[in-house]
Parts: C-alpha cells; structure tokens; sequence
C-alpha cells in the first residue's frame, strides 16, 4: 500500500496559491502562508519578549534549512522515522474521522435497551482460530435454523448441540437478559427479535448463535442483599435436616434482627459472604439462580425474606437496597469505552461506518470478485506462487479516487503459505486492507484540505527531522568527538579560568585504618584507568573511591584533606577513615575533562555556527515580501 510521507509534499503545491500563497521557497521548496502564520503566532505566544516578525523571518529561514539538510541527509527516508510519522498521522486524523451521528444512534440505542428486559433463548457453537472449523460451525447452524423452521423443537435442538453447558439443564432458555450483560451483536439481535421468532445466524467475541425472541418487561436495575445460606449436598437424602436448620435461624432473625449479620458470619455455608456479614455484591437479572433473584426482587429494601430453597440449598435473604440502572451520561461513557475497544462490536461497527463513509467520499470500491477469487484458490491450492500468479495491472483489489491497488500490495501483507493458508480468512483480510487504504486516502484528502491538519503534522515532521539533524550534525558529535574537544580546548585554554584553586585527585573513604593502609599499597603503581575500577571491585563494601575535582567550601572532607581545614565529621559513619590519592591543587585547568561541560558546551557552539554558514551557502532562500506583509 502506498506509504504517505510529509517531507517534500507535492500535496502542498495542489492548495490553491490564491487562497493559501507562498511565503517563501526554501531550496525550491515552497513554505505555505498559513503554515508560517501558524508557527509564528505559536512562537510569539511562547515568547517573554515580543519578537519581531523580521528577527522571525531570521529563524525561520534557518528552522527550514535544517529541515533541508535533515533531509538531504535521508533522515525522512529511515524506517524508524517513517513509522513515527504513520503512528503520529493516524493519531491526529483520529478526532477528523469519527462520526458524531453514528456515536449519538448507538447511545440512544444503549438507552433503550437499558429501559427494558428481554427474555432469551439461544443455541452455541464455538468459534475457534481454524476458519475451516468456523465455516463448517456456521452451516451447521444454519440446518439447525432449518430444522426449527421446519417444525422441530428449539429446546431439544439447544440441548442436543449448544456449545452452552447450561443448555443442558435451561435448553437454552437465559431467561430475562438486560443491558449490558452480553456482547453487543447478541444483545440486539435479542432486543430486536420479535418473541417466538428465530434469528439469523448471530456471531459474537466466543461463538455463532441462534436466538428465540421472548417477551420484553421493563427494567428492575440491580439489587443489593445479604443471605444466611445451609447448602445441602446433592447427594443428600435428609433435606428436612437441612430445612429444619434454616427455619432455626429464621426464628432467631425474626426475634432480632439485629443479629441478622452476626448469624450469617457464624452459620451461613457461604464462606465468602459470611466474612461480610453476608452482605453479596450488588447483582441484576441472570447473575443469580431463579429461585435466589425472583425473592430478592420481590422484597422491600429492609425487608427478610421466609426460608427458601434453590439448587445449592437454604437460603434467607436480607434485602438492602434497590439500585437504579445506569443513566444517560453513564451509558453514553459506556459506548465511548466501548467503540474503543477492539473487542465489543460497537467498535468494529464504528469502522465498518467509517469505512462506508470514506468509500462514499472517495468514490471507493473492494473488488469482490477477486477476493472471492482469491479466496478460492488459497482454499484449495494453499498459498504458495501467489505472488507470482497475481501479478500484474490486471488484478487489483481495490480503486479509491479513480486509482486502482495492485493486488500485489494485498497479498504480500498476507504472507501466506501452504502451511498457513487454510486458516486465513481472505475476506476479512481484504476488509480489512480496504478500511486502511481508504483511512489513508483520508488522511491525504485532510493534508490537502484542513490547514490546521496540514499545519500540525509538518510541525510534528519537521520538528522531529530538526532534532535529530541537530544531534547528527551538533550535540552528538560534539559530546563524542572527543578528539575535536580536545583539539577544541588547547586552542581556547586561556579562555578557561578559575576564581579559586581547585582540589584534584581521588578521594578515599576506608571502614578502618587496616583497611586504608592495605589500599594505600594496592593503589600504588596502579595505572590510572585502573584506579576506580580495582578499589571499586577488591574492595566492595569496605572502602569508596570517587574523582576530585572541587574548590574549597564544597566537601567538608576534601576542605580539612586539601585546604588545611578542622577535620569533619564523616559523612558516611561506615567510613570514617579518609584520604587523598595523586592529589594536588591546580589553580587552573590542566586539561579538557577538568572543564568538559563548558568546553562541550561551547564546541556545540562552534559546530552550531560553522553548519549554519554551511547552510547559508547550501540551501537558497527566496522571500515573498508582499505575501510576508499580509501574515496576520
């Protein structure tokens, strides 16, 4: 797919001179009106002083001949620069392609659905990473739709081939679903089916699903209760036992309520909500066993309910509170989060518009029929020559604004084998191609059209090839050009002074007198790229050792060794014994590294003006003064 890239744009010369004219041209390049605006206000807001629009003309020029030589040196060319600009690209197009109407729909959608309950039946099967498996799960599914059509039961058919373990014993009946507990696609399609009706084949984030329409009831919200529970064994045969517990504890509750949560702690089987006084988390419609949710609904906030039995065993519920569904700025916080996702199908939704919308925009089509074609093959040759057989202007897999793609482009993305083919979705892959390449026609349609666009992303470009021309051509080379520091330094030595004499050498802190007289020895002979690597190593953890160079008045320790200052107390009390090795007192620097910041600092300088006057020469510069007296 054809790669989009700032620097050099012929795009820019495709805007309208009379509604955006030209500034300057920057070695033959031109530099659009409202782009230098654009950096000149920024400048200015950023500015404690005013600055003229002159003294900036000045640094424009020179900001451009950077970018010039950034690019001349191929910077703009390399991968690393290349993917920041695709990354930085798609970020900024971002805000320009959603679809403000498509996100309110899908809110009011969410509000419906929030206001009501819908009862669900539905038959699984499993969606798995083998597209042959898949294929085959969905037309099984479709005969299954067949089979109810023609009469059979939808229960037998849930518990003769739903993926769904509870088919077994509900056959397949969920019962009352609301909002926001199941996947997106599966909670419409049960919203919207019309009861006793069947669904068309329903694909979610874990399978392919059949659904049978129920009734609709109006939203309850969610419920906030506490339960004392005696589980009975399935196996039990003396549930009377068990019952006989239960209403034990029910009596006792009845006389005091207050002791509701002490009982629960000290008798209820509910572990887990017995350390809470059993107090469960707040729950809506589906997340409970029938039994447990149809009291816990019936009941008043303050309210016990009788001893009841589900399928785990005895159970008294104390209810608390009754809890609002969400409301409009909540559920409108879930669709953003949601078309956000990559795994709710709000968000596949979100691009499957956009990429309508582009195509409409851009005059855009997939070619079907060679996707189709495509897929054929790989499904029965595998995926080996495709390359070679598809190449060519004849086979293309997408037009977009009256330019076709090579196929070639597609199938080189795929990277396909015999060993892999069979499980590559074509189809989905080309979707998915063609929801890039019109993303990217957008993108080059904004860069044309929306100046503040354009403005942003050559800042970022050129900003980016700035910096790093500058570490080339200044910081770097001068921080690791040692030899041109050195050089640097013996022709300006006079201009490197000191106020006050200087302590250079090493420091030495020791645990003991032992210890420091056995380092004396050691560092004697020692070469001096030797010194701080031996102490540090031999003697780790009973002496420290660190280079010197400071006036008096700095350390305490060096100001009593050095300057004939009272001894201090050690800063480190594990090392109290001190001493200096190859000291001395230097009223001056004697040679670069005893000022290296400041002579880095001031090569930085040289290297700073010599490639300016390089740039001067290299790159020419033509103003448009009258187009300069109109910036605002």
């Amino acid at each position: 797919m054809r790669l989009f890239f700032v620097a050099g744009f012929a795009v820019a010369s495709l805007c309208s001179i009379a509604k955006d004219p030209v500034v300057m041209t920057v070695d033959g390049k031109d530099v659009l009106k409202s782009e230098f605006e654009y950096l000149y206000h920024k400048n200015s807001r950023q500015q404690l002083e005013p600055q003229t629009i002159d003294d900036y003309v000045e640094m424009f020029k020179l900001y451009k001949r950077k970018v010039a030589d950034a690019k001349a040196c191929g910077i703009d060319t390399t991968a690393t620069f290349r993917d920041e600009m695709r990354q930085y690209r798609r970020e900024l197009a971002a805000p320009y392609l959603v679809d403000s109407t498509f996100i309110d729909a899908l809110v009011q959608e969410a509000l419906l659905h929030s206001s009501e309950e819908v009862e669900t039946s539905h038959i699984m099967l499993l969606k798995t990473k083998d597209g042959v498996k898949n294929r085959r799960n969905i037309q099984l599914l479709d005969s299954i739709r067949g089979a109810i059509a023609g009469g059979a039961d939808f229960g037998d058919l849930a518990v003769k081939y739903s993926a769904d373990g509870s088919a077994k014993t509900n056959r397949g009946n969920l019962g009352y679903i609301p909002y926001g507990r199941y996947p997106y696609m599966f909670e419409t399609a049960a919203y919207n089916l019309p009861e006793g009706e069947v669904s068309e084949i329903v694909e979610s984030p874990v399978g392919y699903h059949v659904l049978l329409g129920g009734k609709h009831r109006p939203a309850r919200g969610k419920v906030k209760v506490a339960h004392i529970m005696k589980m009975v064994p399935r196996d039990a045969t003396d549930d009377a036992r068990y019952k006989s517990e239960i209403d034990s504890i029910y009596d006792v509750v009845t006389a005091d309520p207050d002791k509701f949560q002490t009982l629960a702690s000290e008798l209820s089987d509910d572990k887990g909500s017995a350390r809470q006084g059993g107090m469960l988390p707040v729950f809506g419609p589906g997340e409970m066993v029938p039994e447990f949710e149809a009291v816990s609904y019936q009941l008043k906030p303050g309210e016990t309910s009788h001893p009841f039995r589900s399928m785990y065993g005895w159970h008294i519920v104390k209810k608390y509170e009754d809890v609002a569904g969400p409301d409009a700025d909540a559920i409108r916080k879930d669709v953003l989060k949601a078309i956000s996702n990559p795994r709710d199908d709000r968000y596949t939704l979100m691009k499957r518009n956009r990429t309508e919308r582009l195509a409409a925009k851009h005059n855009a089509s997939l070619n079907l029929p060679f996707v189709e074609e495509l897929s054929e093959t790989v499904y029965k040759d595998g995926g080996d020559g495709l390359a070679e057989r598809y190449s060519g202007d004849s086979f293309w897999i997408a037009e977009i604004d009256g330019k076709r793609i090579p196929a070639s482009e597609f199938i080189a993305g795929l990277k396909l084998s015999d060993n892999n083919a069979a499980g590559v979705d074509i189809s989905a892959a080309a979707d998915s191609f063609f929801a890039d390449a019109l993303v990217n026609a957008e993108e080059d349609w904004l860069y044309e059209n929306e100046t503040d666009y354009r403005n942003l992303l050559n800042e970022y470009h050129d900003g980016s090839l700035l910096y790093e021309v500058s570490l080339r051509k200044v910081w770097d080379k001068a921080s690791k050009d040692t030899e041109g520091l050195e050089r640097y330094f013996k022709e300006h030595r006079n201009d490197y002074k000191w106020d006050a004499p200087r302590a250079k050498g090493y420091l030495v802190l020791a645990s003991s007198d032992s210890v420091a007289a056995h380092l004396k020895k050691r560092l004697d002979g020692l070469a001096p790229d030797s010194v701080i690597p031996v102490v540090r190593k031999e003697f780790a953890g009973s002496a420290k050792i660190e280079r010197m160079l400071v006036p008096k008045g700095v350390n305490a320790t060096v100001d009593h060794l050095m300057f004939g200052a009272p001894e201090a107390k050690p800063q480190d009390s594990r090392y109290p014994i001190s001493f200096v090795y190859q000291s001395r007192l230097i009223d001056s620097p004697e040679e670069m590294t005893d000022v290296k910041g400041q002579v880095t600092a001031d090569y930085q300088t040289q290297l700073e003006n010599e490639w300016i006057e390089e740039l001067k020469k290299k790159y020419p510069v033509k103003l448009n003064k009258g187009v300069l007296k109109k910036v605002k």
